[in-house]
């Protein structure tokens, strides 16, 4: 790799250039962010190509045993490009594949130069100094907000780790145990968000809806809320929450969603399952009817609530009555999104170990017709805002089939989540908040006018 070279901080070499590979999700999206500022703000350039990089940092997930193997593939891949003609790029492998499985991977992984864990990342300048032989002059600086503006909307994440242990999970493992974020902190990343162009704040953790419960006086989310929407008020902008558990939808919190005009009535709840066994066995509470309770009440008492599930098929054990419990329950509680996955044994999780694994043919029958399920609520539930007028953030310009047209979402959209949408023309710039109307739909995503009196 050379002799040490050395770097001032007070003066950027462009020649030092980092590549950031993400996979995963959107805390993950995040924790990269959060790197490549820290990078940056040493003195070093990001890249857009391997061919143009110095350093690879690979961003990896091991939520699943799929997204692993992902993970590792895309190391292998990029090591693989390397040797067939990208001139020589070391590779740092950061994330949860290093949480999860440590100091094995040094053996089982030689193309890899430097392993950082996700408790580790905020120290990424010191990894990648070391692995190009970089000597520092001074000492590197550290921005006071650690993130850069990408687009119209940020994630924000609020805390990590998690203490449910639900049986099929390896995110304990992996993150350890929940913390929070502390509210200075969190106000203060959210207005260098707002101040860059940010116009949406969505709140993400392994479980949000606990968030306070580990810091002195014990704040709630539904405090939180509160001074993200003081923060985006001043815009127009929105404050959107992901990630809610069952047992999180306190009135309180309840209350915020229906009252405070800057956060979305918008509420993602991943279910996972309805059969009151399969849920004890998953580690989890609850019933069908505690469940379809709880929807009625929040859609009793939030107006206009959009509602986000995830579920889960085939976990150890689900017969096809609990199959079809689920199935039935889902369109029966009118689900506006839903993501669907299919049981995976993880390693380290008991649900790995328990007996009545479900055969894969089976699994992936029961998954295919869960998201025929989740096809058919979305759709409809898409179609349904054709003939209103709401407010779009406008996130970008696209080429479409007839011509220039702006892309943005709706405030019962998530960004990246679910669909789009396209407008053909209007005298409006990129982070604009604009009201709409909505004229036709196809699948998730929806076609939309300006609206002329703007009201």
């Amino acid at each position: 790799m050379g002799s040490p070279s050395s770097m001032s901080t007070t003066a950027r070499d462009s020649r030092v250039r980092f590549l950031i590979v993400t996979l995963g999700c959107a805390k993950n999206e995040v924790d990269s962010d959060r790197m490549r500022s820290l990078l940056v703000a040493s003195g070093y350039s990001e890249a857009t190509s391997p061919e143009d990089a110095d350093v690879a940092l690979i961003n990896t997930c091991s939520f699943l045993a799929s997204a692993t193997s992902e993970s590792i593939e895309a190391t292998l891949e990029l090591a693989d490009d390397a040797k067939a003609g990208v001139r020589e790029l070391p590779i740092i492998m950061c994330g949860c594949v290093p949480s999860r499985y440590g100091a094995e991977l040094e053996e089982e992984l030689p193309e890899v130069a430097a392993f950082v864990r996700t408790d580790e990342e905020d120290g990424i300048v010191e990894v990648v100094d070391s692995v190009l032989g970089i000597i520092r002059q001074d000492v590197p600086g550290r921005p006071e907000v650690l993130r850069t503006i990408e687009a119209t909307s940020a994630y924000l994440k609020i805390s990590d780790g998690c203490d449910r242990f639900c049986t099929f999970c390896a995110i304990p493992n992996i993150r350890g145990r929940y913390h929070s974020r502390p509210l200075d902190e969190l106000v203060a990343e959210a207005e260098g968000l707002v101040a860059g162009g940010v116009r949406e704040l969505v709140l993400i953790g392994q479980d949000t809806g606990v968030w306070g419960c580990d810091l002195p006086g014990e704040p709630t989310l539904a405090s939180l809320l509160r001074a993200m929407a003081e923060v985006v008020r001043p815009v127009g902008g929105w404050v959107r929450v992901l990630y809610l558990q069952p047992e999180g939808m306190t009135d309180e919190l309840v209350d915020v969603l229906a009252s405070v005009d800057e956060v979305l009535p918008y509420i993602d709840i991943p279910i996972q399952h309805v059969s009151e066994r399969i849920l004890r066995d998953m580690g989890r509470s609850g019933s069908p009817e505690e469940l379809e309770g709880l929807f009625a009440r929040l859609r009793e008492r939030i107006p206009g609530l959009v509602l986000r599930t995830t579920a889960m098929a085939g976990f150890p054990g689900e017969t096809e009555a609990d199959f079809e419990e689920l199935a039935e329950f889902l369109p029966r509680v009118g689900f506006d999104y839903c993501s669907v996955f299919a049981y995976s044994a993880e390693e380290g999780t008991a649900a790995a170990a328990m007996r009545d694994q479900v055969d894969e043919d089976v699994k992936l029958e029961r998954t295919q017709e869960l998201l025929d399920i989740a096809e058919q609520m979305g759709f409809a539930a898409t179609a349904a805002h054709v003939g209103e007028r709401t407010k779009v953030i406008i996130d970008g310009v696209e080429e479409g089939p007839d011509g220039v047209e702006l892309i943005g979402h709706a405030w019962f959209q998530a960004p990246d989540s679910d669909g789009a949408v396209h407008i053909s023309d209007g005298d409006v710039a990129v982070g604009d908040v604009v009201t709409c109307d909505i004229i036709d739909a196809f699948c998730y995503e929806l076609e939309a006018t300006i609206a002329e009196d703007g009201a």
